[in-house]
């Protein structure tokens, strides 16, 4: 179903959500305008302000569907799958995460992905906040080093299941 199509229906703000996802992946954070969207979908290029005041707006409501696609994507994952899964998905949607992440959208935090890496730590008691907190640091600065292209030449998916199965979680803190 095109964008235009989908417009039709009555979901104009899904559709240019849809546009400016791929808008976004395809060619980049400068290239994301309501106009080059309003375009696209085939509507006045007054119609998306209808959803999203400006530009900003528009940041913020893609950074959101970020949180909750990367959030679906951690759920109900075992916890070794689930630093995978981050990766993958930072690797899937590279400029959605650099937005999600980037301080570009400010006060857009979600905390699903910290508080799943806290539930799957749940058997370490006390220590869980911080195994919570070095998986995600492990993980988001692993993302972010393969999306800048260091290690390249490697098999991604291999190169992150090695990278991960070498780090252990579960020794104590010593105080």
């Amino acid at each position: 179903m095109s964008t235009s199509a989908a417009y039709h229906h009555g979901d104009l703000r899904a559709a240019l959500l849809q546009a400016a996802g791929k808008v976004l992946e395809k060619e980049g954070l400068g290239e994301l305008s309501l106009r080059e969207l309003s375009r696209r979908a085939g509507v006045s290029h007054n119609a998306p302000y209808r959803h999203f005041p400006d530009r900003d707006s528009l940041l913020a409501a893609l950074a959101a569907e970020g949180f909750e696609m990367l959030g679906d994507a951690l759920e109900k994952r075992p916890r070794r799958e689930m630093g995978e899964a981050y990766v993958e998905f930072a690797l899937a949607h590279p400029q959605r995460f650099r937005l999600m992440f980037g301080g570009t959208v400010s006060g857009r935090h979600d905390p699903r992905a910290y508080e799943g890496l806290l539930k799957s730590f749940a058997d370490l008691g006390d220590d869980a906040p911080y195994a919570a907190a070095a998986a995600w640091g492990l993980v988001h600065g692993l993302s972010h080093l393969l999306l800048d292209g260091h290690f390249a030449g490697r098999e991604r998916n291999q190169f992150v299941k090695d990278v991960l199965s070498t780090v252990r979680f579960s020794a104590p803190r010593r105080s």
